[in-house]
């Protein structure tokens, strides 16, 4: 257990031993709960597959203590808990003592309708700040929701006093993940504060005992990027004993202790620590006695007794916190503390077995059949625990999930005349935007991995400024150096410029897009970045869409349209990304007035309570725009699909697409009414609507003996049930494929399915099949086919 010296600390607050008592008793019922939860669901509850529930008892016990130690005398309303995943039951059973779980709940743990394997906001019916599962994710939107809460404060929608600590509670292993770090650095550039990272630091990981080299450098790390760490080693007891002769020669001991062999110990007992510690350390004076003062039970008591689970030392450190500064603590724990198979290098998803579990039954003293019982075997005591739950701070009636107020867009946002891409044209609706003053334009917070100029934010920055908490002059400017782009910072501006991470960018729109349910103000975020990157930030974009964050994502440009940038930059199967998250809707115009009513149409859904955030991805190709008679198809447009060249009943001939290659579309179909006059040609915005809405019907089917027909089948209704179709996206050929099983259509798809090469769009567009020509072959093919 290597570790440098703790530092010194401030003197820290006493703590009431009456209160301590209270708080440990409430810890054991809480070991009992989390455990018997777990036990209930893979031993008790009737298994209809045999599959193994898990449940994480032995993660659970590391960071019981640290848990109870905040939510019983630590944490306040207006605080925020990223909670480790595999301390769920943990969670769930502090919520049931609150009244905010039920036993239902907990009996049906793993299972459908139940308690969740990991802490979520939106499956779990008890109080869930931030959801977790993939590891570190949970961690790094701590960081983010802290400056969100900034941005709030600094534009004074939000009180300074009610600013809240934005905690993470982790296990050591999740310092793997590379994201922590990505949030460290950018965390350190716009100066975060109010953030804890409490690191439960067992020493294993799932496979193995963790490394002892990095320990050393955890501190090193965290402290170069502006934090304040604070090493939670010896409990109480082991500082007692360093006290004695023979201590600092015990002390030194446990700090050279490599982390394998201190776990293999601690599962051993007290008879093989006084071995180990006689053969290493027993000649130095005074070792021996020390030892002969304590028994083999009392000496496992002592080595165990690590500051992670030591309740009075945590109140007292976490209470002794007084500025903003980020802290991180790490909290030396046993994995698996006080159950039979502590410090095992395989306890990870190891479960005690029934002998084990009527053992630790007994020694909590919970009667047989009581078992849920929040305090049976503890009448004594059970009145007074009660009213202590009912003033913990953290569980007074105070509103923790708001409701923010839905934000209009008061103005049609126009689109975008002549000869224009939809990147061009987002960038010019949102500078308009900028100019404007409506509400919703306000509450608009833009963000961008080093890609806000080109993905056409530049203007809307101009207008609005870079947010910054302290003031940041442009320089260029100031020099009178010519540039389009005014980057002033300030308090109130509503970009928050990143640096090129796009794990980062995906979790500041997910904290973002939680500003209304976290902190009670809404903000709109829209994010930006280059659309094949959405791949590199990808478990975090379905973190914050698992969340139910709501955020307008603008993934530009995209596909082999990009030609000169060559394969790295040519998105290809990000459409069926956009189409198979969920909490997401894709859409791909081709035209700027598909763009302005998409925008419009997004901006009020991703407020509604059955809403969803917004994925737009956007070509830089400039197309010529349509001439339109009227606006009926903006209906038909919001629902995925419309004609944009409505065939004749009975047509025997269709072709579908998406986005940029509408010119070839329509080209195609010109030379195709020569000889199948009733062809038709639809536009396809939306796949994932179209989609959504057509499965659906499917899954409707049976349900209530009514078949509903969809958008799609609809529209494809007027086509001979003999019609071809095809289908062409620059893109995966999957987007659109489907389309023909919906009427049982012979269908075409023309599409990207491999990586691209530098070109023009004419030679790319004819290499990969997607162009006029391909569409033309493809038509003749369905056409003659019948």
């Amino acid at each position: 257990m290597p570790l440098t010296k703790p530092e010194a600390t401030d003197v820290r607050p006493i703590v009431d031993p009456a209160e301590l008592e209270t708080i440990t008793d409430l810890y054991d019922r809480v070991q009992w709960l989390s455990s018997w939860t777990i036990h209930h669901a893979n031993n008790i509850r009737e298994s209809r597959d045999g599959l193994k529930v898990g449940g994480h008892q032995a993660s659970s016990a590391s960071l019981a203590a640290i848990m109870c130690a905040l939510y019983f005398g630590v944490l306040q309303p207006e605080d925020r808990v990223a909670v480790k995943p595999h301390a769920s039951p943990v969670f769930h059973a502090i919520q049931y003592l609150f009244g905010k779980q039920t036993r239902d709940q907990l009996e049906r743990f793993r299972a459908l309708g139940g308690a969740q394997s990991y802490p979520s906001r939106t499956k779990d019916i008890d109080d869930v700040d931030f959801s977790t599962g993939s590891v570190g994710l949970g961690v790094a939107m701590t960081a983010f929701a802290s400056m969100v809460q900034d941005h709030l404060i600094d534009r004074g929608l939000v009180s300074a006093d009610k600013a809240g600590r934005m905690i993470a509670l982790m296990g050591d292993a999740e310092l793997d993940e590379g994201n922590i770090y990505e949030a460290l650095i950018e965390g350190y550039k716009h100066n975060l504060r109010n953030c804890w990272w409490v690191i439960d630091y067992n020493r294993q990981s799932l496979d193995s005992i963790t490394s002892d080299r990095m320990f050393t450098r955890f501190t090193d790390i965290f402290e170069t990027t502006g934090w304040k760490v604070i090493n939670i080693k010896y409990g109480k007891k082991q500082q007692a004993a360093f006290k004695r002769p023979g201590g600092i020669a015990l002390r030194d001991w446990i700090d050279a202790c490599p982390n394998t062999l201190y776990s293999a110990l601690t599962y051993k007992g007290g008879a093989a620590w006084r071995d180990r510690l006689m053969a290493d350390i027993g000649s130095k004076r005074g070792v021996k006695k020390l030892l002969d003062g304590y028994s083999d039970d009392a000496l496992q008591t002592l080595m165990t007794n690590l500051g992670g689970h030591d309740i009075e030392l945590l109140l007292e450190t976490f209470r002794s916190i007084d500025s903003d500064q980020p802290h991180c603590f790490i909290c030396y724990t046993v994995k698996g503390y006080g159950l039979p198979f502590q410090g095992h290098k395989d306890n990870h998803s190891g479960l005690m077995n029934p002998s084990q579990m009527a053992e630790l039954q007994a020694q909590m003293g919970v009667p047989e059949g009581r078992e849920w019982e929040p305090f049976a075997g503890m009448e004594d005591k059970a009145a007074h625990l009660e009213n202590f739950l009912k003033k913990v701070p953290f569980n007074q009636p105070a509103t923790r999930r708001h409701d923010a107020p839905t934000l209009k867009l008061e103005d049609a946002l126009e689109p975008v005349t002549g000869k224009q891409s939809t990147q061009v044209a987002f960038g010019k609706i949102m500078n308009a935007l900028g100019k404007g003053t409506s509400p919703l334009a306000d509450r608009i917070i833009t963000t961008s991995p080093d890609v806000t100029v080109s993905t056409n934010l530049g203007g809307w920055v101009n207008q609005r400024g870079i947010y910054s908490r302290d003031l940041m002059e442009d320089v260029f400017k100031a020099e009178k150096v010519v540039s389009p782009q005014i980057w002033q910072g300030h308090g109130k501006g509503q970009h928050m410029e990143l640096g090129i991470a796009e794990n980062n960018l995906f979790l500041a729109l997910a904290a973002m897009g939680l500003s209304g349910s976290l902190f009670g103000e809404r903000l709109i975020p829209v994010g930006t970045l280059y659309d094949p990157f959405i791949n590199r930030g990808l478990d975090a974009l379905n973190y914050a869409c698992y969340q139910d964050a709501r955020f307008m994502l603008v993934a530009t440009p995209s596909g082999l349209t990009l030609a000169p940038e060559g394969g790295a930059h040519q998105s290809i199967h990000t459409p069926v990304i956009g189409m198979a998250q969920d909490k997401l809707v894709y859409f791909e115009p081709a035209y700027t007035d598909e763009l302005a009513a998409i925008m419009a149409w997004g901006f009020d859904y991703m407020q509604q309570p059955d809403g969803s955030s917004i994925y737009l991805r956007l070509s830089t190709r400039a197309l010529a725009q349509p001439e339109r008679d009227g606006d009926a198809w903006q209906a038909d447009l919001l629902k995925g699909a419309y004609w944009e060249h409505t065939p004749e009943e009975g047509a025997e001939l269709a072709i579908i697409y998406t986005g940029a290659v509408a010119p070839e579309a329509n080209a195609a179909l010109q030379e195709i009414l020569e000889d199948v006059p009733g062809a038709g040609l639809m536009a396809v915005p939306s796949p994932d609507l179209l989609h959504k809405d057509w499965s659906e019907s499917v899954r409707s089917l049976g349900r209530d003996g009514v078949r509903r027909e969809s958008h799609i089948g609809r529209l494809l209704s007027g086509l001979s049930p003999n019609a071809g179709i095809v289908t062409v996206i620059d893109g995966a050929p999957t987007t659109l494929s489907w389309i023909g099983g919906v009427k049982g259509h012979r269908t075409m798809p023309l599409g990207v399915d491999e990586f691209g090469q530098s070109g023009d769009i004419d030679d790319l567009y004819d290499r990969y099949r997607i162009g006029t020509d391909a569409i033309l072959d493809a038509c003749a093919s369905v056409f003659t086919a019948r």
